[in-house]
């Protein structure tokens, strides 16, 4: 049996250390972290999205398609019934929401109830965790690695197994920066890049903070009116700086690309309206209610508190009734009851996002394996692979299956 050294006490490394010191190898486990899990704990707004459910077949059409074709034997291999199985032989017990997301039942502490099953598994497994303990550096050169460097020592082992997470909130220790001493030893790598992250917006709303945009889909398009970029439909929820929530988490990564590339521009869309029936509607109501203000008519398609504020930078008194509508006033409502427009992003901030796309190019990977090619011992799992799939447990589960795949050494 092989000495192995897991570097990352994630969902991908524990994962990856509890099935080598399975199949009988002695495995130790570096955690930069004072504990095992942190990015985990924090997992769906902190309740733990562990998976999501359906077939490996489903769950693979989430993914980009060169993703997907990446992850189906590691998924296969290991999907999200055996994740559940085995946190319920730990006494955690899930269910699955309607959206298909997978939590562990609602109680105080159920997010560190699944770290807690985790690390139960790997330390009756064997596995020696050392928390802790930042790896400041790889040695060795293709075809093999031959330690890693701590502050003070350096460690040696037959095999090493990278779960170090990607870049994004670097206050759980996931600081990106081994994909650089991966580049240096000749490896391909893609930068990082933001993903699942909050939008800021060049112009802001931050009275608006908290409010919540339903029923519609967020767009991205080249200027506001460019064609259209991306689309998808969800809530969007108002903050400080911008914008939060489902559809923003899921635009995030081709809002910052469209930035970049020169012209991007947000607008929320409801999916429950058309405009030639609101203004039907409107016409109707200038008909039998000609009183009513406009701000209280808006309300029925805009929340309460975006409604004066909108109307007065669109140049109309709230206080105006229906039957005194200028000429374009029909238009105007029309425009603001079915999309809102929500400007030019600013910088989406990689620290923020729930995942960051980029790492370890997957044409260097073996896909059953997770072994770099050209390198004999060394494997590579989890966030800091080039995988980002959306929100909903899909990434956890991705770094579940891949961490399994690299701990199944022979």
């Amino acid at each position: 049996m092989a000495k192995v050294v897991v570097v990352g006490g994630g969902a991908a490394g524990l994962m990856a250390a509890w099935r080598a010191a399975s199949l009988g190898h002695t495995v130790t486990l570096l955690e930069a972290n004072g504990r095992l899990g942190v990015k985990l704990r924090i997992s769906g707004g902190g309740k733990c999205n562990i998976t999501h459910a359906g077939s490996p077949k489903d769950l693979l059409a989430a993914f980009p398609r060169d993703q997907a074709r990446f992850l189906r034997s590691a998924l296969h291999a290991f999907d999200n019934g055996a994740v559940l199985a085995l946190l319920k032989r730990e006494g955690v017990e899930t269910y699955t929401r309607d959206n298909g997301r997978v939590f562990p039942w609602d109680r105080p502490g159920s997010a560190a109830a699944v770290v807690a099953a985790f690390e139960t598994l790997v330390r009756r497994a064997g596995v020696v965790v050392r928390t802790g303990t930042r790896v400041t550096a790889l040695r060795g050169c293709a075809p093999r690695v031959e330690g890693l460097v701590l502050a003070g020592e350096q460690i040696t082992a037959d095999g090493y197994i990278l779960a170090t997470g990607g870049a994004s909130y670097p206050e759980t220790g996931t600081r990106g920066e081994v994909l650089g001493w991966l580049k240096g030893l000749g490896v391909t790598v893609r930068p990082w890049f933001p993903a699942l992250a909050p939008i800021p917006l060049q112009h802001p709303h931050p009275a608006w903070e908290g409010v919540s945009l339903r029923g519609g889909e967020l767009r991205l398009s080249a200027g506001p009116e460019g064609r259209r970029l991306a689309a998808f439909a969800g809530d969007v929820i108002f903050t400080k700086a911008g914008i939060s929530g489902p559809a923003a988490l899921e635009l995030s990564q081709a809002a910052e690309r469209a930035r970049r590339e020169g012209s991007a521009w947000l607008t929320y869309a409801s999916l429950l309206e058309v405009p030639a029936t609101v203004d039907a509607t409107l016409q109707s109501d200038q008909r039998t209610s000609p009183r009513l203000q406009v701000s209280s008519w808006i309300q029925r398609y805009l929340p309460e508190r975006l409604a004066e504020p909108l109307l007065l930078a669109a140049g109309m008194d709230p206080g105006l009734q229906l039957k005194d509508l200028p000429k374009g006033g029909r238009k105007t409502l029309v425009t603001l009851a079915t999309g809102l427009p929500l400007g030019e992003p600013r910088i989406v901030p990689l620290a923020r996002g729930e995942v960051a796309a980029g790492g370890v190019d997957l044409a260097a990977v073996d896909c059953a394996t997770m072994a770099l090619r050209g390198w004999e011992n060394l494997r590579v799992c989890g966030e800091l692979l080039d995988v980002d799939g959306p929100v909903g447990g899909y990434n956890l589960q991705a770094a579940f299956s891949t961490g399994y795949a690299a701990g199944s050494l022979m």
